[in-house]
Order: structure tokens, then sequence, then C-alpha cells
């Protein structure tokens, strides 16, 4: 679809909104969105959240807002990885390989309490392939003593932040995570 189908496509979907359904502020519904968002996409453009969030009359405080939430989700994901990581290596495991994060695994236990706390939402597999490569990023820069430079972990925002996936198109109605959670 080309940049002019969207664009029309998303003027039209904004218009056909009443200002009354148009909301001036970010609400709980919308964390919760932006949440489940957080399993397909780490690193999203204020562009793309313009697109998954219809409902609200963007400022440049609402936009601040959004991107906030999700460098607090990654800062949250990046910590739990990296405890799962450092306790990995500290329990003897040597190959980083050997280290994938399933749905019964305890980093994803964690994660999906914080993102998905009803556990209502089916989390995507690719998140979990995603959480594994991250946590075998993480013990592998660990375990080569890389951890010793500030900047260590730059390297492996880079490749997490190119493995974002495609959001459901349900996810841009408004009200979806009511829809999503019930489907």
């Amino acid at each position: 679809m080309g940049m002019d189908m969207l664009s029309s496509g998303l003027a039209t979907c904004r218009h056909s909104l009443t200002p009354r359904q148009m909301q001036e502020a970010l609400t709980p519904g919308h964390l919760k969105k932006a949440k489940l968002m957080f399993f397909f996409t780490r690193y999203p453009s204020s562009t793309l959240l313009k697109t998954y969030f219809l409902d609200v009359q963007f400022s440049r405080c609402i936009t601040s807002q959004l991107i906030k939430w999700f460098s607090n989700f990654r800062e949250f994901y990046y910590i739990q990885v990296e405890k799962f990581a450092r306790q990995a290596l500290l329990e003897g495991v040597v190959d980083a390989c050997t280290l994938q994060v399933s749905r019964d695994s305890e980093l994803f236990r964690a994660l999906n309490m914080h993102y998905n706390k009803g556990n209502d939402f089916e989390v995507p597999g690719r998140f979990l392939e995603v959480a594994s490569l991250t946590l075998q990023e993480f013990f592998s820069a660990v375990r080569a003593g890389k951890d010793a430079d500030p900047s260590w972990k730059k390297p492996i925002y880079k490749i997490i932040s190119k493995l974002d996936s495609d959001i459901p198109e349900g996810f841009k109605a408004a009200g979806c995570s009511q829809e999503l959670l019930h489907s």
C-alpha cells in the first residue's frame, strides 16, 4: 500500500471519529494496548504509534508519553533479560544457544506478568524468539566480559531494534484491547 493510500485511509478513519470519540489524554486502556503492542515492536516510531492509536488526539505531550511508555517497557525487558543471563552464567551454562525462552520459562512468566498481567492475550511466538536471542546476546556479552565497557549494551539494542514485527491490524481499532482479549 502506498503512502498516499495509507495517509488518505488514516485521514478518512480519523474523520469518521467524532470529536467526542477522540481522546485528549491517554487512558489505562491505552497503556494496556501499548503493553500488548510491545510483544510485536520494541522500538516503535511516533508515526507508527499514530497509526495504532487512532482515537487519540495527538499532541507533543501525548506523543512523548507514548514514546516514554515504550522506553520504560524496554528498560524493564532488558533488566529482566540481563538478570536471567547473569543467573545462567552463575549456574554454569557455557553455550548461549542452550538458552531459550519458552512459555513455561521463568523469564517469560516475569515478562508476561508485566505486559499481559491478566494473561488474557496469546503472546506471539515471534516474541519468544526475540526474547531468546536477547537472552543469548546478553549472556554472550557478559560471558566475554564486555559489561566492563559502559556502552556494552548498545550493540545488543541495535540487534534487537531490527527484530520488530508487524503489529496485527486489529490493534488499530479504538478499544481494541477488549476486542483482542476476547477473540
